[in-house]
């Protein structure tokens, strides 16, 4: 099924909705404008069902196919929040809301699935029923997590679930996926150090908490560099050290932050232990005391072996077999339809943005040129899967 005309005539339209969602950007749950257009669109479309409210504020299509008989139901994922980053694109449909912007691309996630919804409720050339998810708070808030553990996929009848995202630096009209592990469990870790304060003149009379949460951030690195195989994959990263507030004074406290990233859930648990050890016994030998707060985030994004070949097969059939990667490099990054895959079989795809500014940065824009391939893909993922 390459590009048919239907949705090709549908490209400005779709377009002018990604445009105008890009325009008034939400965080997290608070996405109650752009969930508004999604159900009513949803409405417009003629869908046999549409529930709000899912997972706080998640938006649930149903969209039956011209037969019913077969029983199935598949799950199509999209999200719809942004960043708190200020937009710096200079675009005609650049963010109108201070210190919030679509960096990632989800403004792009929402028009497409809503697109391909319009085109299925048109034609409903499949046998079954499809679910259209449009989900809040991917960026920290777990909302994929939310929408599960509030019966979604029971409530439903989903039984597999499929999920896409744009990929920059990927060319436009090709795919990426792979079975198993695609992107990592991503979890937060504070650390708190506890010394004793005191005048900088006099050190010896202190215990440095500067000094001790420095030792910490270097012997963190140890984990990866010598702990890990060198063919497994691990990333602990500090990202924020706060500590003292003057020029002459040992401080009594210090706070890092950071973040841990990893592909297998028996990694997850290494990691986390030999942190914990790093922590406490560094912070020991200087005379202190520290704590690692870990903070269990996003698990591991696993594609389902048959459900990665199926979701490779339909993105062959819209853009052809040399345009896919069925065995792409796993990615560290984090993204919460982990939870959705946790709960049902399913697959989550790469779809090229082309070159450009990667995602989260300030100049980044969804790329509109990529909107009647995206929609493709669903239309033929479930054609495919749910044959008429």
């Amino acid at each position: 099924m390459p590009i048919v005309n239907r949705i090709s005539a549908l490209h400005d339209e779709v377009t002018a909705w990604r445009r105008d969602i890009h325009e008034y950007p939400e965080l997290q749950f608070d996405v109650h404008r752009t969930a508004g257009i999604v159900a009513e669109k949803l409405k417009e479309f003629g869908c046999d069902e549409i529930v709000t409210g899912i997972g706080k504020t998640g938006v649930v299509g149903i969209i039956k196919g011209r037969n019913t008989g077969s029983g199935k139901v598949i799950g199509l994922r999209a999200d719809m929040d942004a960043l708190p980053l200020t937009e710096i694109t200079g675009v005609p449909h650049a963010s109108k809301v201070p210190g919030k912007m679509h960096a990632c691309g989800h403004d792009g996630h929402t028009a497409m699935l809503l697109g391909a919804a319009k085109y299925l409720a048109e034609t409903r050339n499949f046998d079954g029923s499809v679910a259209v998810i449009f989900q809040p708070a991917e960026e920290g808030g777990g909302g994929g997590r939310e929408m599960v553990n509030d019966g979604m996929m029971d409530r439903f009848g989903i039984q597999e679930v499929y999920g896409m995202h744009n990929a920059p630096g990927l060319p436009v009209g090709q795919f990426a996926l792979r079975p198993g592990p695609l992107m990592a469990a991503a979890d937060r870790i504070e650390i708190l150090v506890e010394g004793k304060g005191g005048h900088a003149a006099k050190p010896h009379l202190a215990v440095d908490t500067i000094l001790i949460a420095s030792q910490i951030i270097v012997n963190a690195q140890s984990i990866v560099s010598r702990n890990v195989d060198p063919l497994q994959n691990a990333v602990v990263s500090i990202c924020a050290f706060n500590a003292g507030f003057t020029d002459n004074v040992i401080p009594q406290t210090a706070r890092l932050q950071g973040t841990v990233r990893t592909l297998t859930p028996e990694m997850r648990d290494f990691v986390e232990a030999r942190l914990h050890a790093i922590v406490e016994g560094t912070a020991a030998v200087f005379g202190g005391t520290a704590k690692l707060v870990y903070h269990r985030d996003y698990p591991v994004t696993k594609n389902h072996s048959d459900n990665a070949i199926f979701a490779g097969d339909a993105a062959a059939a819209v853009v052809g077999e040399d345009a896919i990667n069925r065995d792409t490099v796993p990615v560290m990054g984090g993204e919460d339809f982990s939870f959705m895959l946790e709960a049902r079989p399913g697959a989550f795809i790469f779809i090229g943005q082309g070159d450009g500014p990667n995602v989260h940065h300030p100049a980044y824009d969804f790329n509109d040129e990529i909107i009647p391939i995206g929609m493709s893909y669903w239309a033929k993922l479930v054609e495919s899967r749910l044959p008429a």
